[in-house]
């Protein structure tokens, strides 16, 4: 009885240290996206004016016309009504959470700012010129800068929000819509750029210190792309970029093999479902199949092999729940698409 009792604490001894390594590692997690975010606003997306929506996005406009106050300061202005908003309406572990990666998140662009550039002047004009001593002076090479900005945001904040929280701004707007609206998150987050890049060109316009007709306009568009690249990016590192693939198998020979290659060999589980031939009239049995996307080419030639003449539909399955796949999303849990 004592070698039991003994034993059981062992087990949940070892579980709590399980979840606490795993508690630290996402809280790891939550920082490198933090600063990933951070990295492309300082040194990618800052120094060119581009203004790629959310509360960055106008934090930067008001630096430029209050220099003196830095982009993160700004940051933090913002983020609190939307940091109360998530603690409300996502509980307390995605609350606090997000209340840890929206105060880090502009801390470590102020921090970085003072590593990057030489002394407060060029903190305050962000002059791409003296960032990190001319070294990486994109100012002739907007529409990279805006990719690379837009990739390193997307990433960032992806990871973030994998891990359970935000780092506030528009993706606690793109959760909202997401909750509310049935808009994927991803989306939703695009959307809501969108409309604080067209209000700020409509309202003060996005060429501040820029020289030369339509100069506005054009560092509006090329904000526009960081918008895009970091929707896109953001989604494929919340979801993964290959999708599921879902088969449809009508297979009147060697219906059995293809059974025995399905449970044994390709290690999945399917579904046989009833049919019926429209032009031949007589029952068949279609198999219903989930594979990824590195497994389709291999069922494909099994299926030839089996049957030459079986009829095969292949489509994408947006989001799979369930034993070997994705495990169902918790009722107050961050959005999966």
């Amino acid at each position: 009885m004592k070698l039991q009792t003994n034993l059981s604490q062992l087990a949940i001894s070892a579980k709590e240290s399980v979840m606490d390594i795993r508690w630290w590692y996402s809280m790891l997690q939550i920082v490198f996206g933090c600063f990933l975010v951070a990295v492309a606003f300082v040194v990618f997306i800052n120094p060119y004016n581009l203004v790629p929506g959310g509360i960055y996005g106008l934090a930067l406009v008001l630096h430029n016309l209050f220099p003196s106050i830095q982009v993160g300061t700004f940051g933090y202005m913002f983020d609190v009504p939307l940091i109360l908003t998530a603690l409300i309406l996502f509980g307390g572990t995605f609350g606090g959470r997000t209340i840890f990666a929206s105060f880090l998140t502009p801390g470590i662009m102020n921090i970085l700012d003072y590593l990057v550039y030489p002394n407060q002047a060029a903190i305050e004009a962000l002059d791409p010129a003296l960032l990190l001593g001319g070294q990486i002076d994109l100012s002739s090479h907007l529409m990279l800068a805006a990719i690379i900005g837009g990739c390193f945001s997307g990433v960032g904040v992806g990871i973030v929000i994998r891990n359970n929280a935000a780092t506030g701004g528009t993706d606690i707007t793109g959760m909202l819509l997401h909750r509310f609206a049935k808009m994927k998150f991803a989306n939703g987050v695009l959307l809501s750029d969108a409309i604080i890049v067209l209000s700020g060109l409509l309202v003060i316009g996005f060429g501040l210190g820029i020289e030369g007709p339509g100069a506005g306009v054009m560092l509006s568009l090329y904000s526009a792309v960081c918008i895009f690249v970091n929707a896109k990016v953001l989604g494929y590192t919340i979801d993964g970029a290959s999708r599921d693939k879902l088969l449809y198998i009508i297979c009147e020979e060697h219906s059995a093999a293809m059974r025995e290659y399905i449970l044994h060999e390709l290690g999945r589980g399917g579904t046989y479902i009833k049919a019926k031939g429209m032009y031949t009239d007589r029952d068949k049995e279609m198999i219903f199949l989930v594979v990824n996307r590195k497994e389709v080419r291999n069922v494909q030639h099994k299926i030839k092999e089996f049957d030459p003449k079986a009829f095969v539909v292949v489509t994408d399955a947006y989001d799979t729940f369930g034993e070997g796949f994705k495990p169902f999303p918790e009722e107050n849990g961050m959005p999966t698409e």
